[in-house]
């Protein structure tokens, strides 16, 4: 089939990358909050952003969720529910000091990172943790063997990596980094210490993978890819630059449809269109709409990947869930 045939009398497609969107860790969390505000009653408190994602985060203000920074900001005896993104073992410490109601919403991805970092620390390793400085993630998995752990941001900064035994060392990464630069930054590390172990799997989730590998099968027929998503979102940022990396001519990242410049599609005939792992389907729904508005009402979805996971509601939420619900029909 030509191009030609593919589309409609305007000779403008939309490209539809799927996988797309919620990934199983941020379905979950994102249901904790709503769950929790259900059973609990409002306000519930949430340490950091429960997922990177602006649309997210003012719905569940609406509910009665309270966003706050540090556990300080929470009144004692308070529920606080910790982000998706994972947090520090003296997070936990400073909730039991204040008396808080934790709950947990760590993508299990996130917290099969933190055991490795315990494991190998306990090992006595030196662990070299790829990541972005100040990624909410990166700052809860450094947290659980502070002493072992050194960052390496990219592939610049592998070359300043020091370690106590060079036959003892293991590289681990955060969950949402971009495949093929981690894998630079691997490369570039092994050059230097050629006995560096790997993780026991692959930390980069499959969410973020499957993203990733969809927009690079539709970049280079794509005149601009739009992807969904919020700046500090670190895997919708990678999909923007995946994107360019894979031969878009152009690549914009945008919270909501009504931030699309219209200059961006002036002289586009196939505009590619995904959405981050934190972003809900509403919101690209949204930007088809808008785009359809502008002559591109011919949408192909191309399909990588099924997604099927799905991961269970943390477990103090679910026994408290149990006992409301036996106790109702008492």
């Amino acid at each position: 089939m030509t191009e030609g045939e593919r589309t409609s009398g305007t000779g403008k497609r939309v490209l539809l990358a799927k996988p797309r969107g919620y990934c199983a860790g941020v379905d979950r969390a994102v249901q904790t909050v709503e769950e929790a505000l259900k059973l609990y009653g409002a306000p519930i408190y949430v340490r950091k952003e429960i997922v990177h994602n602006k649309h997210v985060v003012r719905t569940l203000e609406a509910q009665g969720a309270i966003f706050v920074e540090e556990n300080e900001e929470v009144p004692e005896g308070s529920t606080v529910i910790f982000s998706a993104h994972g947090v520090a073992p003296e997070v936990y410490e400073q909730a039991k000091e204040r008396s808080l109601k934790a709950i947990d919403a760590t993508c299990p991805l996130v917290t099969k990172v933190h055991h490795e970092a315990k494991r190998f620390a306990a090992e006595d390793y030196d662990i070299l943790l790829i990541g972005h400085e100040g990624h909410e993630e990166v700052i809860g998995t450094s947290g659980e063997a502070p002493d072992h752990i050194q960052l390496v941001d990219g592939p610049e900064d592998a070359d300043r990596v020091t370690v106590r035994d060079p036959s003892k060392v293991v590289w681990l990464s955060q969950t949402t980094l971009s495949v093929d630069e981690t894998l630079e930054t691997v490369a570039r590390l092994k050059k230097r210490l050629p006995l560096l172990q790997s993780p026991p799997s692959d930390d980069i989730c499959y969410a973020t993978s499957n993203r990733q590998h969809v927009v690079k099968e539709i970049a280079a027929e794509c005149d601009v890819v739009l992807v969904v998503g919020s700046r500090n979102s670190s895997n919708s940022v990678r999909l923007v630059e995946v994107a360019l990396d894979a031969g878009a001519r152009a690549g914009h990242l945008v919270d909501f449809a009504h931030e699309i410049d219209d200059a961006w599609l002036a002289d586009a005939r196939t505009v590619g269109l995904t959405s981050g792992a934190s972003v809900p389907e509403e919101l690209v729904q949204q930007v088809l709409t808008h785009l359809a508005e502008r002559g591109f009402a011919d949408v192909e979805e191309v399909v990588t990947a099924n997604e099927r996971l799905t991961f269970s509601l943390p477990q103090e939420l679910k026994r408290d869930m149990k006992a409301a619900a036996a106790a109702a029909q008492s």
